[in-house]
C-alpha cells in the first residue's frame, strides 16, 4: 500500500477517535471507555503495520499502580494502552499537537512542563493523589526518547508519587522487532527527526511487532532514588532477555484473551459494543502472550 495511502488512513482514524470520544465516551462507563480506547489503539497498531505480543501479563496490575517504562516513540503510547489503557504524563509540547494532543488531554493525560521545577512538585502531588484513589498512571522516567537498544538514566522525581501514596511500581519494558527478527529502530522518534518524518520511518520499516514485557511489581518503600533505580534494573534485565531470547517466539505464541471488557455494571448493548470494537480491532492486529522465558503460554 502506498505510503500516502496509509497517512490518509491513519488520519481517518485519529478523526474518527475524536469522534467516538466526543460522542461516545460521555455515556460510556469507566470500563466501556477502557475497552473503546484498547480497541482503538489496536487498530492503530494495525494501520502502522504493527502487531503487539505481551510477555509475562500474569504480572500485571489494574488499579493503584504507578506504570513507568522506557521510551523509544510515540507509538509507545498507543502499544501500551493496546495493551492496557492507562493515562500518562506527557511533556506540555504535546497537548499542541493536531488531534493527537485534544485526544490525550481528554484520556486523562497529565501535561508537565519540564523548564521548571515547580511544574513537576505539583505533577508529583497530582500524581499520588491519583494513586492513591485507586487509579493506575504511566511515566516514563528516562525523561525522553531512545533508540530502545539500551536504556537512558532514570530521573527519580516522579517516583516520589509512588512512595509517597504507598503504591507499588509496575516495570514495563518495551522493545521493536522486524520482519527478520532483529531488533528495529525504525519507530524511534529521537535526535531532530520531526513528527511527520518519524512516521515514514515507522510505515517504511514495518512490518513490525510490538514486545511488551510485563516486570513484577516493585514494592514503593521509602526512597525514590533507590525505587527507580530497582525499576531501571528491571526493565534493563527485560530488554537484555527480549533482544537475546525472543526474536522469532512471537511467530509461535498463543493468542492472549482480551481482558474482561466491563468489570462494572453496565448495560448489555455497551458491552457488546465495547467488546465487538476489540474483536474488529483484534482482526487485524494479533495480541500474543508469552512466559517469562519467550515460551508460548
Amino acid at each position: 500500500m502506498k505510503l500516502a495511502l496509509r497517512k490518509a488512513r491513519l488520519i481517518v482514524h485519529l478523526l474518527h477517535g475524536m469522534w467516538t470520544v466526543a460522542t461516545r465516551f460521555p455515556r460510556a462507563t469507566a470500563a466501556q471507555r477502557e475497552a473503546l480506547n484498547r480497541a482503538w489503539s489496536l487498530k492503530m497498531l494495525r494501520l502502522c503495520g504493527m502487531r503487539l505480543v505481551v510477555h509475562n501479563d500474569s504480572a500485571r496490575l489494574d488499579a493503584g499502580a504507578l506504570v513507568v517504562a522506557n521510551h523509544i516513540s510515540w507509538i509507545d503510547i498507543y502499544v501500551i494502552n493496546a495493551w492496557r489503557p492507562t493515562p500518562f504524563v506527557s511533556k506540555a509540547e504535546i497537548r499542541q499537537w493536531p488531534v493527537v494532543g485534544w485526544l490525550a488531554q481528554q484520556l486523562g493525560t497529565v501535561f508537565i512542563q519540564r523548564e521548571k521545577r515547580s511544574d513537576a512538585k505539583r505533577i508529583m502531588h497530582e500524581l499520588s493523589d491519583r494513586l492513591s484513589a485507586g487509579e493506575l498512571m504511566c511515566v516514563f522516567p528516562e525523561g525522553t526518547t531512545s533508540d530502545g537498544l539500551t536504556l537512558l538514566p532514570f530521573h527519580a522525581n516522579m517516583f516520589q508519587a509512588a512512595v509517597s501514596a504507598g503504591s507499588p511500581v509496575q516495570p514495563l519494558c518495551l522493545m521493536y522487532e522486524d520482519a527478520q527478527g532483529r531488533q528495529s529502530t525504525a519507530p524511534a522518534y529521537i535526535g531532530e527527526l520531526s513528527l511527520g518524518e518519524s512516521l515514514d520511518a515507522l510505515l517504511r520499516g514495518g512490518p513490525l511487532t510490538a514486545h511488551v514485557y510485563v516486570g513484577e511489581a516493585l514494592a514503593p518503600g521509602a526512597d525514590r532514588r533507590s525505587l527507580a533505580a530497582q525499576a531501571e534494573q528491571t526493565i534493563g534485565a527485560a530488554l537484555r532477555s527480549l533482544q537475546g531470547t525472543t526474536m522469532g517466539a512471537s511467530a509461535a505464541a498463543a493468542p492472549l484473551e482480551s481482558a474482561p471488557v466491563a468489570k462494572a455494571s453496565a448495560a448489555e448493548a455497551g458491552r457488546s459494543q465495547a467488546s465487538q470494537d476489540i474483536q474488529d480491532a483484534q482482526a487485524g492486529t494479533l495480541i500474543d502472550g508469552v512466559d517469562q522465558q519467550g515460551r508460548s503460554a
